[in-house]
């Protein structure tokens, strides 16, 4: 595999984009803020530049690149294959309700024989991204796994972008699913968040919407919980996730963000679905926990020996993280970089949702937030 990366803080002509054509890339992955990703000119120069290549990116709430954590900034990384089996599939999301289909349609365009692994590249707002995951499951064979993330607009939580070759657009869901023999995909999958308080019941919910916790509105316990930092919600609650635990009491291994809240109704939407019967604990987190998290991933996701080729690591992480870490942001992705070797190269992006399996072992992927997920390409 070559890897070649370039990072602008403006749309690049054509010519901008020439060291990079001079790998003659397959596939070129775009990740960049929303006012860069969704500018014509971007998807112009592209398309000029890489008259073969196939493309694919979202916009972000942070770019991420060899060079570390990145602002406002057009990543472009280009890859060529010794052996290209991948295939790009596109549709339109029309409205959340759609989120399953979207899923569904996007796997039954890669479905094939010899298809291992799927990344997505998903609409980050108005769209319910268990649902999405339900309809990958339904399309794709059984040890398929899929990766990748929602895409995200800062931290707006208002209208996200995917881009590919056909188009960039505010509505459209992108996936590459990948065939050849000769490429290895690993995934790595760890948050580092700590949980605190008792656990509640949850009581009433419907989807990703939670209106009860213990009988009490959920937007009134939550709020309790917050004291000062609740005059700052919705956005807050990206400082203060939900662990997820079963009936029982036993850890799912899954964080559920909040998105967005309702005072008339007094409830909480969060970044996936939960169940009735379930319970939810708070949890908090410092830099230095979060990073212990993205080491471990890599860890995960790693393999045995240092390889002399170029491999690339797909970082997705949570806009959650980013938060919290502040300056120190760039720390977790060194954490990665330090595990998997000189030869790894680094794109990636902070989402509003992360798709990985748990660890490498696991063929179930899961919709997770507040982590960060790896995905390894390595071809042999």
């Amino acid at each position: 595999m070559k890897i070649l990366q370039a990072c602008f803080s403006r749309a690049p002509d054509a010519s901008d984009l020439s060291d990079l054509a001079t790998i003659d890339p397959q596939l070129v992955l775009v990740f960049g803020s929303v006012a860069l990703i969704s500018d014509p000119c971007v998807l112009q120069s592209l398309r000029s530049a890489f008259p073969d290549a196939e493309l694919a990116g979202c916009s972000t709430a942070g770019e991420i690149a060899d060079d570390g954590v990145l602002d406002d900034q057009l990543v472009l990384t280009a890859l060529h294959f010794r052996d290209p089996g991948f295939v790009v599939a596109t549709t339109d999301l029309h409205g959340m309700s759609d989120s399953s289909g979207a899923g569904l349609r996007l796997a039954q365009q890669l479905n094939a024989p010899d298809l291992h692994n799927v990344i997505v590249f998903s609409q980050g707002v108005n769209v319910n991204g268990s649902a999405l995951l339900e309809g990958f499951s339904r399309g794709l064979a059984p040890g398929v796994k899929l990766s990748g993330g929602l895409a995200g607009d800062g931290a707006a939580f208002k209208k996200t972008y995917t881009l590919s070759r056909h188009a960039v657009s505010s509505e459209q869901m992108v996936a590459i699913g990948f065939t050849s023999p000769h490429l290895e995909l690993r995934h790595g999958s760890l948050h580092g968040w700590n949980p605190f308080g008792p656990a509640r019941a949850v009581t009433r919910c419907e989807g990703n919407v939670l209106y009860e916790l213990d009988g009490a509105p959920a937007l009134e316990v939550y709020k309790k919980y917050l004291g000062a930092y609740a005059k700052d919600l919705p956005g807050s609650g990206l400082l203060f996730p939900f662990e997820m635990l079963s009936s029982d009491h036993q850890t799912m291994g899954l964080i559920r963000t909040i998105l967005g809240i309702d005072e008339a109704v007094g409830s909480l939407t969060l970044a996936g679905d939960i169940a009735e019967g379930c319970y939810l604990r708070l949890m908090h987190a410092t830099t230095d926990s979060l990073v212990d998290g993205a080491h471990e991933a890599a860890i995960s996701a790693g393999v045995d020996g240092q390889s002399s080729a170029q491999h690339l690591a797909l970082l997705v992480s949570c806009v959650g993280r980013k938060l919290v870490m502040g300056a120190r942001v760039d720390e977790e992705v060194e954490a990665v970089t330090a595990v998997l070797g000189g030869n790894v190269r680094v794109a990636g992006f902070y989402s509003y949702g992360e798709i990985s399996p748990g660890s490498h072992d696991s063929v179930v992927s899961d919709l997770h937030n507040q982590t960060m997920t790896i995905t390894h390409l390595i071809e042999r």
